[in-house]
């Protein structure tokens, strides 16, 4: 297995490819969780939305009605699907094949469950502290962004890593539509050494990437509860 290890790790190109893979993996990983906020922020307030109108009766709140139909979609349907619709669809005139591709499926997916722990995180804070910033004179955008939303993010946090992990390993299936992430490539030198070896160095990297995020975001954390300690 040593020798394996070291016979791939010896060949300057094979090395290059799983380095650019490396950088591929990343740049579609950070691009993704950041679309992912962005659109799980804006679910979450449509979830939590009061604005409708009332017809015979009942109150129709559309924009609770997108993010529902928003979220079913997403969560009830493999991330492999909504990948290949993507690129056959949205990038379906583009040439060749860009980590943009990756990024927004991955995003798109990732808002779904951004959405419910933005939404869940909310909810933890006690419904007494709205209540307390409305009465000393905010409105209820003001009291959401300056009272409840900083200590809904110390309940948000733990759970926001735990999905940022797991779309960096989610990230193994842009493959399937040609690009050259880290798992892609671990197979193509596989299929060029008939040897598994490849897959374990790949193995390796993902859970070098994964404990590297995982010691900084956690790093952050405790500095967040430290200084809300003081």
């Amino acid at each position: 297995m040593l020798e394996s290890f070291a016979r791939i790790l010896s060949d300057p190109h094979r090395v290059d490819m799983l380095f650019n893979a490396m950088l591929i993996t990343i740049q579609i990983s950070l691009g993704a969780v950041f679309l992912g906020l962005i659109i799980g922020s804006i679910m979450a307030a449509f979830n939590m939305s009061d604005i409708g109108f009332v017809v015979k009766g009942k109150k129709i709140r559309p924009l609770r009605l997108i993010a529902f139909v928003y979220l079913g979609v997403i969560r009830g349907t493999p991330a492999v699907t909504q990948l290949l619709i993507i690129t056959h669809t949205v990038f379906a005139a583009v040439r060749g094949v860009s980590v943009w591709v990756g990024i927004v499926a991955l995003g798109i997916n990732s808002g779904a469950y951004v959405a419910e722990i933005i939404r869940a995180g909310i909810l933890s804070v006690d419904k007494g502290q709205m209540e307390a910033g409305l009465s000393l004179g905010f409105n209820k955008a003001q009291t959401m962004i300056f009272i409840v939303m900083p200590q809904a993010i110390k309940n948000i946090l733990p759970a926001f890593i735990n999905e940022f992990i797991v779309l960096i390993k989610e990230t193994a299936i842009v493959g399937f539509v040609g690009l050259q992430d880290i798992n892609r490539v671990g197979q193509l030198i596989m299929a060029q050494t008939f040897d598994v070896t490849p897959l374990f160095i790949t193995a390796l990297m993902y859970l070098f990437l994964i404990s590297v995020l995982t010691m900084l975001l956690s790093l952050f954390e405790k500095k967040l509860r430290s200084s809300d300690r003081k």
